[in-house]
């Protein structure tokens, strides 16, 4: 079995995080002989740090990170796949509800014919809407990974250490880990895994959390909206061409047929302006992402470290 990092973006799960790396302990010994504990406290503004804290004082191969403000759970996540130095990385979340005892599995996917393996969730544990928000950013990512792969993906997942030559210089203050994972390899695997219940604390994703993110990725990593907002307008200019075409010929075989009026032109010219403004707006997304490159904002500063030669790195 091969080294192995555990890597995990915290925020605001101080009475879940001690328990999850105490499974830890327990699991990972038995795995490997090499592997460590990398948890990235996203500032929740809880006292998850100081037991991250704790933790690193408590186990020799845990370390913690705290960013200096909210930057997400993919930015936190970044920042740990790039300190990890083990040979497989898994990433998991920090309430439970992840089978540690699957890892195993993950890895060894991993080590075998795949680059990447997912833990899918046999069922998902949420409301209507935030299943509906998760199939939206699962739709999202067909484009970029796949169809079948981007139904698979999750949270829980373990990839080879190697992957990260292909992001290794991206900055920028859009992350999203699945996207960037395909900059490297298109070689996926899900495997259907159980995921419990949440027993402490509440989701701290809510459906419009979701749909920006989604519509973050999409316009962050895609070309798919400019696309659409092509088709929009080659619609609109064929629907309008059509309308045309047969008022003109309407009147000159002078068919029974009486043009609307004021109405009928209002109709036409709140759809033909709409689908401008939409396309204006799209393309105006692309250009704040461009300005938002531009300006080199990182995807996330670390503030504080339990490592002494860490302080006050960014990306």
């Amino acid at each position: 079995m091969p080294s192995i990092s555990v890597v995990i973006p915290v925020y605001r799960s101080e009475r879940s995080i001690a328990p999850l790396v105490e499974q830890l302990a327990k699991t990972l010994p038995r795995l490997t002989g090499d592997f460590e504990v990398i948890l990235v406290e996203d500032d929740g503004g809880d006292g998850s740090w100081d037991v991250v804290e704790q933790l690193a004082r408590n186990y020799e191969w845990a370390r913690g990170f705290k960013l200096m403000r909210n930057y997400g759970q993919h930015s936190a996540l970044l920042c740990g796949i790039r300190a990890a130095r083990c040979d497989v990385i898994v990433t998991m979340d920090d309430d439970l509800q992840h089978p540690v005892e699957k890892i195993a599995d993950l890895v060894e996917l991993v080590t075998k014919d795949y680059d990447v393996a997912y833990g899918t969730p046999l069922k998902q544990r949420h409301t209507v809407l935030r299943n509906f928000a998760s199939l939206m950013t699962k739709w999202a990512l067909q484009g970029a990974m796949g169809a079948e792969t981007a139904r698979s993906i999750s949270a829980f997942r373990a990839f080879k250490a190697s992957l990260r030559d292909a992001f290794a210089d991206y900055r920028g203050p859009l992350v999203n880990i699945d996207v960037l994972l395909t900059w490297g390899t298109s070689r996926f695997v899900a495997i259907p895994t159980p995921h419990a219940p949440r027993a402490i604390g509440e989701s701290n994703y809510t459906f419009a959390k979701l749909v920006t993110h989604t519509f973050n990725m999409v316009t962050g990593f895609s070309t798919l909206p400019l696309r659409f907002a092509s088709a929009v307008g080659l619609v609109m200019t064929v629907f309008g061409t059509a309308m045309l075409a047969y008022i003109i010929f309407s009147q000159v075989f002078a068919f029974q047929f009486q043009v609307p009026g004021f109405t009928f032109t209002a109709s036409l010219i709140s759809i033909f302006a709409g689908a401008q403004m939409f396309t204006l707006g799209v393309i105006g997304e692309y250009l704040a992402r461009m300005h938002l490159r531009v300006m080199d904002k990182p995807a996330y500063i670390v503030e504080q470290s339990t490592e002494s030669d860490v302080e006050q790195t960014s990306s």
